[in-house]
């Protein structure tokens, strides 16, 4: 039986199912949903990641990290778990470049990659030095609640030291729908007419999704629809929960809630659906075969981590975070090295994808703490720490892992054409061309 089949088959059973139900089957079912299937990311997928762009993203948490490894004193065990690791690429990238870094950080690093992938990537490539990193995978937990939208990934670790790790992990989470019609509080539901999916406006499934938004002073515009993450809450306790004492670092695309609810600039809400790198906009086609996606509201993250005993750190954008971190130092050192230059202008342009507006850029990096106390973070911290940038001193370079931005943007690039895009970057990762 198919995804489809089976959402067709609880259709049938029950005439209608929430859309996050519908979600969390179309992107998770075990019998074809989009995520347990093959890895959709890269350049034969239908999106890419920041890992992807350039390894510089991998360096600079690196950077991060080793500080955070500082501000707990040098622990002998210091474990990063990265929750939703898929390939191992963001780990690799990680574990190689804190092999470079000062005192005794990487012997003391544990990395742990979770996800549904268990056969293990290309995070096996960083087990080969036996003074490096320890790294290891572990089978995630997944989890559907009776709504179809409290999906989570379980963190099967407890006790942990050091950091819980997601980039593009809340994302994927089911989301609810939700919108007011003629004055009512109503919820999106999937059914069918004839064999036609179809969407229908229905009483909520649950009261939590009128108290989400009440919670956060949201009150729905007459024909606004938005999405409502439920899942958020379990994962943020089950963290905090998994995490003795560090950090967890949250990098994912969304907004505050005042901003991500906003009737003027989101009226239909964030849902999106990528097919071939392409955003297709069109939910109940390709099921099982195309991804599915909504912003995260980074208030909820943030409220539930105060609930849940964690402390917020800090919150910005991502091209922000990389450049208090060094990126523009990389980019300087990067001109300097003795590479052709049509690789130095691919390893220029995925440096600069990482920080583009409108793009990656835009990325939003939270930290929240648990027993650390209230630590000035380099990612966060203003003017850029003149120790971030020192350790943002060897130039990562692309490899075959990575997506060869620079040729699928300009394919009719000769290799002897005289090629300089090296335009000047300001901290706030924004171009200055």
């Amino acid at each position: 039986m198919t995804v489809e089949e089976e959402i067709r088959r609880r259709i049938l059973a029950s005439r209608a199912i929430t859309f996050a139900e519908f979600m969390g089957l179309a992107l998770f079912w075990p019998g074809g949903g989009y995520y347990t299937g093959p890895d959709h990311i890269g350049s034969s997928g239908d999106f890419y990641t920041s890992p992807h762009a350039h390894p510089a993203f991998g360096a600079l948490i690196a950077v991060q990290l080793h500080q955070m490894w500082q501000v707990m004193g040098h622990p002998a065990t210091f474990t990063v778990v990265e929750l939703g690791a898929g390939n191992g690429l963001l780990c690799r990238d990680i574990t190689s470049y804190a092999a470079g870094l000062p005192g005794d950080f990487a012997r003391s690093l544990r990395y742990v990659c979770v996800d549904t992938l268990v056969a293990g990537g290309v995070e096996r490539e960083s087990t080969r030095d036996p003074r490096g990193p320890t790294v290891n995978r572990l089978a995630s937990l997944l989890s559907m609640g009776p709504l179809g939208g409290e999906h989570h990934r379980g963190i099967p670790l407890r006790g942990i030291k050091g950091c819980l790790l997601s980039n593009e992990l809340l994302d994927a989470f089911p989301v609810h729908q939700v919108t007011l019609s003629q004055g009512s509080f109503k919820e999106v539901y999937v059914t069918l007419t004839g064999d036609v999916l179809e969407y229908a406006l229905k009483e909520p499934s649950t009261p939590r999704l009128a108290t989400r938004l009440a919670g956060l002073g949201i009150t729905l515009a007459e024909g606004q629809t938005v999405e409502i993450n439920l899942g958020i809450d379990d994962w943020v306790d089950d963290a905090a929960e998994a995490l003795d004492i560090g950090f967890i670092l949250t990098v994912d695309y969304g907004r505050v809630a005042s901003d991500l609810y906003s009737m003027d600039d989101r009226p239909r809400g964030t849902l999106t659906t990528f097919y071939r790198h392409t955003q297709t906009d069109s939910p109940l086609q390709r099921i099982g075969r195309q991804d599915m996606t909504a912003q995260i509201d980074f208030t909820t993250v943030m409220n539930a981590g105060i609930q849940a005993g964690l402390e917020t750190l800090g919150f910005t954008t991502q091209a922000r975070f990389l450049a208090n971190l060094g990126l523009p130092r990389l980019r300087d050192r990067l001109t300097a090295l003795d590479l052709p230059r049509r690789q130095l202008a691919a390893n220029n342009t995925g440096m600069l994808d990482l920080a583009r507006p409108g793009g990656l850029g835009d990325f939003k990096v939270l930290i929240q703490g648990k027993n650390v106390g209230t630590p000035a973070l380099w990612g966060f911290e203003e003017p850029v720490s003149e120790q971030a940038v020192a350790l943002a001193s060897n130039v990562p370079i692309l490899d075959a892992g990575h997506l060869p931005l620079m040729e699928g943007r300009y394919p009719h690039a000769s290799l002897e054409f005289d090629w300089d895009p090296f335009y000047d970057i300001d901290a706030s990762g924004r171009d200055g061309s």
